[in-house]
């Protein structure tokens, strides 16, 4: 497992830091020059802090492109219920930067969506923090249960994350920085769930609400 090994994570960290320097840094020199003085990135992408995601080799990015949001379980608390930083970056996002896209990524194995199936266990009382914040995802839980009733296990964590995608996309619209934008055509949402052992992406299609292949839906 990365992080694993005869090295300590502090040690693997100032190696890398040293490879950035002596290597990658001088083959994008012109990049980071232009991204000096400014940033102009064309998406939010807002999706899990799971240690396993990353954004930028998800898309193929390159610095500058996105302007990402993390936090656990890929939430966007609904506009008043919860002020803070993700209400911060959206307001930023859209009214700063002016981003034509805003993307809320979900992925399998999902340990938020997990906690979810047990918002009483032991270890959620022990971080009553993370078990505040993941009543923001309550909605998401309470569909799952209603429109598939007769699933377990995995398969229930899978229809989580993606009903979780539907209710933070459902969340977003109510930020008045983002309703002001759709309102004028330009602004596009997207709900994406990531596939961390397939590298498969599926994007919500808004016409039948169903989650499909990324690449059969109109971009």
């Amino acid at each position: 497992m990365i992080g694993a090994g005869d090295k300590k994570p502090m040690r693997r960290l100032m190696d890398g830091v040293r490879r950035f320097q002596q290597q990658a840094f001088p083959e994008h020199s012109e990049l980071f020059q232009e991204l000096a003085t400014g940033q102009d990135p064309h998406t939010l992408f807002i999706t899990c802090a799971d240690s396993r995601i990353s954004p930028e080799m998800i898309t193929q990015s390159q610095p500058g492109e996105l302007f990402v949001c993390r936090n656990i379980g890929n939430v966007v608390p609904a506009y008043g219920e919860m002020m803070g930083g993700v209400s911060a970056v959206v307001e930023f996002a859209c009214v700063a930067l002016e981003v034509t896209d805003i993307v809320i990524c979900g992925h399998s194995d999902c340990g938020a969506m997990k906690a979810l199936l047990n918002p009483n266990s032991a270890e959620l009382r022990r971080m009553p923090t993370v078990r505040s914040w993941l009543r923001n995802a309550d909605a998401a839980r309470s569909v799952v249960e209603v429109t598939h009733p007769g699933l377990e296990g995995e398969e229930f964590v899978q229809a989580l994350v993606e009903q979780n995608v539907r209710t933070q996309l459902s969340h977003l619209r109510t930020h008045p920085s983002v309703a002001a934008r759709l309102a004028q055509g330009s602004l596009t949402l997207h709900g994406w769930v990531y596939g961390i052992g397939s590298g498969s992406i599926s994007t919500l299609d808004e016409k039948t609400g169903k989650m499909v292949p990324l690449g059969l839906s109109e971009a």
